[in-house]
């Protein structure tokens, strides 16, 4: 039987991916939207608007609503101004706390919120292995977005509301997202590996992520969860693998640490930061990964 389903975060990368999906199996999808434009209402698929800064929602979306997937949150693919960073800072927090000061005004019977996050939440270290244990940070930007992000969830567990936070690494994706904007350069002949190529970068298949949402929702998952395959690589090899699949050959040498300091200013964290992340607890509770390995996945995603 599909249930109801709110999903925050729906026109991006992943929120597309995961409304198909339950979709597919059967579910009705209720979706908030801070754009009049692209409210839809369809006999399984309805949007709803809202804009969390000014604490607005639609309360029909909560409509025989039980589980919220919130995936809300302005992109950190952009240059790092100082707008730009209060915007994914407050879009993560404002949109949990909108959510939940509806869920207690008006006592919406929600069970779980399944909630996206990200291992920015590990500090940069090219020899450490991370596991959800770990409880160290430092201040950087991204971390101090993580931990406040992961903060604005624990006001729904004090409501005996499940709570569920993935971590997500790089997601893989055909279309949009990381591999697009890398497989540009190499295809004309200019790829590279970017700094010293030796940073780990802990990705995941986008099928694979949405298959993660779904199975906590199905497993009733609770607490903090890697959403990242098991086999992380280094930079240069994650470019050595793309440049194979696309059969085009890397004659370029590493782009400079300092030229993406010029063209990216701090974003360039994105790129040159090295986390190397443990997929054994997502795995423990019982799911099975499609791509385990990143070469398969790139043949998947780039055929």
């Amino acid at each position: 039987m599909g249930q109801t389903l709110l999903i925050t975060g729906a026109t991006g990368l992943v929120g597309k991916a995961l409304v198909k999906h339950c979709l597919a199996e059967g579910h009705t999808v209720h979706y908030l939207t801070t754009r009049k434009s692209k409210i839809i209402s369809q006999k399984n698929y309805k949007g709803f608007y809202w804009n969390p800064q000014q604490n607005t929602i639609d309360q029909a979306c909560f409509e025989g609503v039980e589980v919220i997937f919130n995936l809300a949150g302005s992109s950190i693919a952009q240059r790092w101004t100082t707008t730009a960073k209060t915007s994914i800072l407050d879009s993560r927090t404002e949109a949990l706390e909108v959510l939940k000061s509806n869920i207690v005004t008006h006592k919406y019977p929600i069970k779980q919120i399944i909630s996206a996050s990200a291992i920015g939440f590990y500090p940069d270290s090219k020899t450490r292995y991370y596991d959800e244990k770990f409880q160290g940070t430092d201040a950087s930007f991204l971390r101090t977005v993580v931990k406040s992000w992961e903060g604005s969830l624990k006001p729904f567990q004090s409501l005996g509301i499940k709570t569920t936070a993935l971590r997500i690494g790089i997601v893989l994706d055909a279309n949009e997202g990381a591999l697009p904007k890398i497989m540009g350069p190499i295809k004309q002949y200019f790829g590279a590996a970017l700094g010293a190529g030796d940073q780990w970068q802990s990705w995941i298949h986008i099928d694979d992520l949405v298959r993660i949402f779904m199975f906590a929702l199905e497993s009733n998952l609770e607490g903090v969860y890697n959403a990242v395959a098991p086999n992380p690589v280094q930079q240069i090899e994650l470019t050595k693998l793309i440049a194979k699949v696309l059969q085009r050959p890397l004659v370029l040498p590493n782009v400079p640490e300092f030229a993406l300091r010029l063209m990216l200013g701090e974003m360039r964290a994105i790129a040159l930061e090295s986390q190397r992340v443990c997929a054994a607890k997502i795995q423990d509770a019982g799911f099975k990964f499609d791509y385990l390995e990143l070469e398969p996945a790139l043949e998947n995603l780039i055929a």
